[in-house]
């Protein structure tokens, strides 16, 4: 039986990139058919007002990055904090990346803010703070795809560091098996990062993007990540009655 999960989309790619990238949803998708578990995804674009009706069940719900801050004032972030808490109080599974990360860790009593550290890009490792059932395959060390100025700088109390480093020590955290983030990108490939690379390359200033550029010659851990999400969704199914 497949798991079935909503993805809550929370950014529109920019014009040049949506031929060969379609959306964040569309990444994740062709991701996660890349992993052995079972799913089924729904892609909802939260910035237009697409959210599932009432009487769709979902195992998880995931919450994509975005260009957008995680504590911006616009109305479809409020929209989308108020529907995630609703959710959470459910004791539904949710899922964050970046955008999301820092977003559902603001939303349950931790901070999101713009990094002192300064952008993070390309390839970056991680130290494994944590193990878990779910965190199957194991590696050694976690490396990611990414591409973030803001940060989670505070978790909520009842979370659990999963990846963490020095430019980046909430990288991961899960919430007991409710809920399971992490700032990289899985979902990204290298020729995306590159092609963002590319763009922010005169904001981002030379050392930055030369340093970034050069780190795409490692290979990231985006498929196990997706494995893991996947582990932990199916792992011990809902927490609370409606």
């Amino acid at each position: 039986m497949s798991l079935r999960i909503c993805i809550l989309e929370t950014d529109v790619l920019r014009p040049e990139f949506i031929d060969q990238y379609q959306g964040y949803g569309q990444m994740f998708k062709r991701l996660f058919s890349e992993q052995p578990i079972a799913a089924q995804f729904t892609i909802f674009n939260v910035v237009s007002g697409q959210y599932p009706s009432d009487d769709e069940v979902y195992d998880a719900y995931l919450v994509t990055g975005s260009k957008a801050d995680s504590f911006g004032t616009d109305p479809w972030i409020q929209t989308l904090k108020e529907y995630l808490l609703t959710r959470y109080e459910r004791g539904d599974k949710l899922l964050g990346v970046c955008f999301g990360h820092q977003l559902l860790a603001l939303l349950l009593g931790g901070k999101s803010e713009r990094a002192t550290q300064g952008w993070g890009v390309g390839t970056h490792q991680y130290k494994l703070a944590a193990k878990a059932p779910w965190m199957s395959p194991m590696v050694e060390d976690l490396t990611l795809l990414i591409s973030h100025q803001d940060q989670v700088t505070a978790l909520p109390e009842n979370a659990t560091v999963v990846a963490s480093s020095d430019f980046c020590p909430f990288a991961a955290y899960h919430i007991n098996d409710q809920v399971l983030c992490f700032q990289g990108h899985p979902e990204f490939i290298h020729d995306y990062s590159r092609a963002l690379l590319d763009l922010r390359q005169e904001h981002l200033g030379e050392q930055i993007y030369s340093k970034g550029i050069a780190s795409l010659e490692n290979d990231h851990h985006g498929r196990t990540v997706a494995e893991w999400m996947m582990r932990f969704v199916a792992n011990k199914p809902a927490a609370k009655s409606a």
